[in-house]
């Protein structure tokens, strides 16, 4: 990691961050990190596009972390805003009624801007490189981000119209997508910070950059992402135990009959 790169990308970080927490608090809506936390990779990326060495691959990178932070900051400011925050932060707040303001900052907006700078350890890492060319690793790097931005776009477009139609009320996703994993967007979310990793390496970033999207896999599998929403859908949806038995879930793959 060098230093000059780390630096003014941990300071995009915590202005982000710190910018959306005091829009959080006239709003009393913690649930705005949800949609900088996408916003916050991209000033990360472009902060190490600026800093470093201004490469051709470092562009690359910048540009699908642009393409994948954005979408998400959209789908989840389109699916949040103009509802009630979101059940989580109301738990949270309900615990720390008089300090949750200020708590917030730290357990929540800090914490996940930590968290986006382990993440992007692969990006801030080849913004100090300087390749030559794109290598054929880097393609391919590319290719499996495609890959992932299809399942976590169309995955989260699939269940955005299912939940929007009243006729599926009371119903579990199994069409689609969903039909071959209960988290095809989770799982194009983890394949796209593989295709990201792969692109740094590919241009000459260290292979120990893997902490990165090792870091967001473990988050998404056994933190906020499947195991949360598991343990949620399975108390409060009919049928969810059942889909559970037959669908995969994470890796796509054909159910079981």
């Amino acid at each position: 990691m060098d230093l000059s790169v780390t630096v003014p990308a941990a300071l995009a970080a915590l202005v982000v961050m710190l910018f959306t927490w005091v829009v959080s608090l006239i709003r009393k809506d913690a649930g705005l990190a949800d949609i900088a936390w996408g916003l916050v990779f991209v000033a990360i990326a472009w902060t190490s596009y600026v800093a470093g060495e201004g490469s051709t691959a470092m562009l690359l990178i910048a540009c699908l972390v642009t393409v994948w932070g954005f979408r998400l900051a959209i789908h989840v400011a389109r699916r949040n805003l103009g509802h009630d925050e979101d059940r989580r932060y109301q738990a949270m707040r309900e615990k720390r009624p008089n300090t949750f303001w200020i708590w917030s900052f730290f357990g929540v907006f800090l914490l996940q801007g930590t968290i986006a700078m382990v993440v992007s350890i692969p990006v801030q890492s080849l913004g100090a490189q300087d390749p030559d060319s794109i290598a054929w690793l880097s393609l391919i790097g590319v290719a499996v981000f495609a890959i992932g931005f299809y399942f976590e776009a169309v995955g989260d477009i699939q269940l955005t119209r299912f939940i929007k139609d009243p006729s599926t009320d009371g119903q579990v996703m199994d069409k689609g997508l969903w039909k071959y994993s209960r988290h095809p967007n989770y799982f194009g979310d983890t394949t796209e910070w593989w295709g990201v990793w792969l692109v740094a390496v590919g241009s000459g970033a260290p292979w120990w950059t893997a902490i990165g999207p090792i870091v967001m896999t473990f988050f998404i599998l056994r933190v906020s992402g499947v195991t949360m929403l598991e343990k949620d859908m399975s108390s409060r949806r009919p049928g969810y135990k059942e889909y559970i038995e037959r669908t995969s879930a994470f890796i796509p793959w054909p159910p079981k009959s």
